[in-house]
């Protein structure tokens, strides 16, 4: 591992892909530790750089998102809160990103499996998209949280009151995340690594990668909470700056999916105009590039719905 140099390490072979109590803890940690894990891909290896369209379709749900751990953090107890401090990233040199049939906001409108690999060599700042489309590498974990009160298996996919499957894109280096405790010793995992991702993950990927990642616990009883919280320091690092401004795209409904439908259809149709991609092409990049923000919810009867694309990521 390149991480080795922290106090502690959890192989990606150290997994799980579900929620559950039962699950044996890995590894027992003090208040205070770093733990370095090594962190599969979202589709569990299902997908590599030889993969096509077909490998997509076949994709086995069952393997998905697998979380490395659990982790005992000794001292903790059902309700307390558990930080966790997001310490660095080791990404690997590839990720995928992939329209999977059944599965996104547009799902209805894009039934056929697409795919693409990105170059994620060290060093890199942006990851390119196309032709004159780069976007920033910003790490961060999907899938983070804790077991849950209830026993037996909970599925991986949605995200809970314990965390789970987040994609907060803000979940950057330097930031710190707390989840209630619900049993003891909280038994952390993680997984679901991405390199980048826009808020919302509107067409169901980000740039999905395996990653390893460090992280410090601490075990917090000056804070009650029954969902996750995060905390960022000075700018929001999951945030891309945006020196030359941004396009957005709105959608107003009178239900908030809808709006958030429409927004991102708007966003699809200024690239396809604008841009050399297709439908499907700009509705990853779309997942991966734009930020979903919700501008208005008081004017009854309808919610204004933003999609924000950074004009660095596209040369218009």
């Amino acid at each position: 591992m390149k991480l080795d140099r922290h106090a502690h390490t959890v192989h990606g072979m150290h997994h799980h892909h579900d929620w559950d109590r039962a699950h044996a803890p890995v590894l027992e940690v003090e208040p205070g530790a770093t733990v370095a894990f090594e962190v599969q891909d979202a589709s569990g290896g299902q997908l590599s750089p030889a993969s096509t369209v077909a490998d997509v379709a076949a994709i086995d749900f069952a393997r998905v998102n697998p979380v490395t751990g659990p982790v005992f953090v000794r001292g903790a107890r059902p309700g307390d809160v558990l930080e966790v401090e997001v310490l660095e990233f080791a990404p690997t040199r590839w990720g995928w990103t992939a329209l999977i049939p059944g599965f996104g906001l547009l799902a209805d409108a894009f039934p056929d499996p697409w795919l693409t690999g990105w170059d994620l060599a060290p060093g890199r700042a942006t990851a390119t998209f196309a032709d004159g489309i780069e976007v920033p590498i910003a790490p961060f974990p999907g899938t983070i949280g804790v077991a849950p009160p209830e026993p037996g298996p909970h599925s991986i996919v949605p995200p809970r009151a314990w965390g789970g499957n987040l994609d907060v894109k803000h979940l950057t280096a330097g930031t710190k995340l707390y989840l209630p405790v619900a049993v003891e010793g909280a038994l952390f995992s993680v997984g679901d690594t991405h390199a980048a991702q826009g808020d919302g993950e509107v067409a169901g990927t980000a740039i999905e990668t395996a990653m390893e990642v460090a992280l410090r616990f601490r075990v917090r009883r000056d804070l009650t909470l029954r969902a996750p919280a995060f905390e960022t320091f000075g700018a929001a690092p999951g945030d891309r700056a945006t020196p030359g401004g941004s396009f957005a795209t709105t959608g107003v409904a009178d239900d908030l999916m809808q709006a958030a439908r429409d927004a991102v259809s708007a966003m699809i149709d200024r690239l396809v105009a604008t841009t050399a991609l297709d439908p499907a092409a700009a509705y990853a990049l779309c997942s991966v590039a734009v930020d979903l923000k919700v501008h208005e919810v008081v004017d009854v009867p309808n919610w204004v719905v933003g999609a924000w694309l950074p004009k660095a990521v596209v040369r218009w």
